[in-house]
């Protein structure tokens, strides 16, 4: 297994792990420390915007309205090193489109809603609650779309093996989403925090 997956198995599970906590009990919750990288790594090439900030409010993000769903982004990639989280909000019948991530493997932590993941070449589908956590490997195809009558939310970490050098902002990212599906970015952009 390459350094950059460990790297990103790693940062995929702290991350969810913490943000899961400060959801659940509040912002006054301290998380331990991160462990250390162990000395055959190498030590991360890029560095963050503002490495200071280590601390972040799931209230606090910019809303991206696509007309198939929300994403309410909480860390953008130019704030980190190797990483990204937001929500993602689909109420009943919404999924994103049919989609690829090349460069970023993905962790979704379900928090409420319930829906039906669609992923790989086969399209094989799996029902997803809350609780739930779910990979998609870098380059594989997947969606999710909402089921019942409830609003779905998951949080989404998308891990990158390296800096996204096509689109090294999110803002980057949705202006390609946008181009690819016919979208208006002037529309997609709701609030800003």
């Amino acid at each position: 297994m390459k350094t950059g997956s460990l790297r990103c198995i790693r940062c995929s599970i702290v991350a969810s792990m913490a943000l899961f906590a400060v959801s659940v009990a509040g912002p006054q919750t301290k998380t331990a420390p991160a462990a250390p990288v162990p000395a055959a790594q190498e030590a991360p090439k890029a560095k963050p915007a503002d490495s200071t900030q280590y601390v972040f409010n799931i209230d606090k993000y910019k809303r991206y309205k696509f007309p198939t769903h929300i994403n309410d982004m909480v860390i953008p990639r130019e704030k980190s090193t190797f990483s990204e989280v937001f929500v993602v909000v689909l109420e009943p019948g919404q999924a994103p489109p049919w989609h690829k991530h090349d460069d970023t493997e993905q962790i979704f932590h379900l928090i409420e809603g319930e829906g039906v993941l669609t992923i790989g070449d086969n399209k094989q589908q799996f029902t997803v609650k809350p609780g739930n956590i779910v990979r998609v490997p870098a380059a594989t195809w997947h969606s999710i779309k909402a089921g019942g009558t409830k609003t779905l939310r998951y949080l989404c970490i998308d891990c990158f093996g390296a800096r996204p050098g096509a689109e090294p902002t999110w803002d980057d990212h949705v202006k390609t989403m946008c181009k690819t599906n016919g979208w208006e970015y002037n529309k997609v952009v709701e609030l800003k925090y």
